[in-house]
């Protein structure tokens, strides 16, 4: 083969984001209280578009030859869902606009009546701390998506992948931005762990040396008592032992608490279930959505005073603007509308007879139901709660892995389980406590084939001591 310079002509096809339809996807993210705020924001920077119901005079939109062409600047057709798959997308994770605020919750039902009264929360605390501490605008949004998702105790409970994967940003972001939460004040906040929470804390009193991180790590065995395994595995002696036992109880093991609710104000559902004959009646929450329209009457006055041709350029971005927000907000609805219903259809039972009734359901196959991406359905699920008779969920919280192989093959729900064995030993007589063994012969009987070291697991991760542990306390309440 001769080897020299020549021309090829390749054929190639690639999907490159606009601005507008990179902001498209963004707003899926948001729940309906930080569209509002984001709304607020374009009501001020673009004159013509105007809150409020279609007036008639602006039901009829400004003539063709008036309108610029916005077909590039539209994520799609205002009559469809948006779904977008970021495979696709030629565009950079680390940049953007990051002028917009979200906050979080917890994955479990919130009661809207229950909010703390406290003057100050945890969140107003750290987010006044944020601006001197975030090194720029986008480590301080992820920080702030982090502090809304703390609960009242200060800990982090979502996995710092699934935060990425919302916020569609690199996970070494994530890890910068709770790095920036884990050194507000009060120290321990942001830590996933009690182990964790205390040893930032011990980092903080620099006493956070080999001897006190062998301590710290082995938490379980300061709470059996065993001394002289701890004071083996520490390689100290009954003085410096004592003095870093001293140390580590003078640690807040829950530092959030010394302010009011881990969120800013109550939780606002963005989708409202009711039961309606043998049906649901699922609609979004019309109280917190914005209602836009474009000011013809307006544009019309404004087109008429322009004269020069940087002033009707002007007027055209504006007003293809205007359509575009329109027409997204639109999207956003079906979207999410979509999500929740077929979320609500794959949990039926979880709504009609409770958490035993929770199915194993996984983003990916809400996405193959409707026919989306899966990325699109994680959008859409972060930050937003729906509302039934059982109290307010994040939409997140229907999201739960399967175990135990059920009659119908596919397992049950890990919060099913859960709440199987809360019943199972909230009844259990206090003469005959029962054991893990026991719990597993009871939950393979109604149809839960569990491992014994899985059921402790979910057993202590409700808070449900051990069959010693409850025998005991059973007696102290029976004695008192």
């Amino acid at each position: 083969m001769a080897l020299g310079p020549r021309l090829d002509l390749r054929q190639s096809q690639s999907l490159v984001m606009t601005p507008q339809l990179q902001q498209a996807i963004k707003l899926l993210a948001l729940s309906n209280l930080e569209i509002e705020t984001f709304v607020g924001e374009a009501l001020e920077a673009n004159p013509l578009l105007e809150a409020g119901e279609l007036r008639a005079e602006d039901r009829e939109a400004p003539p063709e030859s008036e309108q610029p062409d916005i077909h590039d600047a539209t994520p799609g057709n205002g009559d469809e869902a948006l779904d977008i798959d970021p495979a696709a997308l030629d565009t950079d994770r680390d940049t953007g606009d990051w002028s917009a605020e979200i906050s979080g919750g917890s994955a479990e039902g919130l009661d809207l009546e229950n909010r703390s009264d406290a003057e100050l929360s945890l969140a107003d605390h750290l987010e006044r701390q944020l601006g001197p501490a975030a090194p720029d605008a986008q480590t301080a949004f992820i920080a702030r998506h982090i502090i809304g998702l703390l609960d009242e105790a200060g800990y982090l409970a979502t996995p710092l992948r699934d935060i990425a994967i919302d916020l569609d940003v690199a996970l070494t972001r994530v890890e910068e931005a709770l790095e920036v939460v884990q050194s507000l004040d009060p120290t321990g906040v942001g830590a996933r762990s009690l182990s964790e929470c205390l040893a930032l804390q011990a980092k903080e009193a620099d006493r956070y040396d080999p001897c006190m991180e062998v301590l710290i790590d082995n938490l379980e065995l300061v709470a059996k008592g065993a001394v002289a395994h701890l004071k083996r595995i520490c390689r100290v002696d009954d003085e410096d032992f004592a003095a870093m036992l001293a140390e580590l109880r003078g640690y807040d093991p829950k530092p959030g608490l010394r302010f009011g609710g881990g969120t800013s104000g109550a939780i606002v559902p963005d989708v409202l279930l009711s039961a309606r004959d043998d049906a649901w009646d699922i609609r979004l929450n019309e109280g917190t959505l914005p209602r836009l329209v474009v000011n013809r009457s307006y544009y019309v006055e404004l087109r008429a005073g322009a004269t020069s041709k940087d002033a009707k350029g002007w007027l055209s971005e504006k007003l293809a603007d205007a359509n575009w927000l329109i027409k997204a907000l639109d999207q956003r609805q079906k979207t999410i509308l979509k999500v929740a219903a077929e979320i609500v259809k794959q949990q039926d039972g979880f709504f009609r007879r409770g958490v035993s009734e929770l199915r194993p359901l996984t983003l990916a196959k809400v996405a193959e139901a409707i026919e989306m991406h899966e990325s699109t359905v994680s959008r859409v699920t972060s930050n937003k709660f729906l509302h039934c008779e059982r109290g307010t969920f994040e939409l997140k919280y229907f999201f739960t892995s399967g175990v135990g192989g059920g009659a119908d093959g596919e397992g049950a729900s890990a919060e099913a389980v859960k709440a199987r064995i809360k019943a199972l030993t909230d009844a259990e007589d206090p003469k005959k406590i029962l054991s893990d063994d026991a719990l597993v012969d009871l939950l393979k009987a109604e149809g839960f084939d569990l491992a014994r070291r899985t059921v402790a697991k979910y057993r202590e991760a409700i808070g449900i001591g051990s069959s010693v542990q409850r025998r005991r306390a059973k007696k102290l309440a029976a004695m008192g």
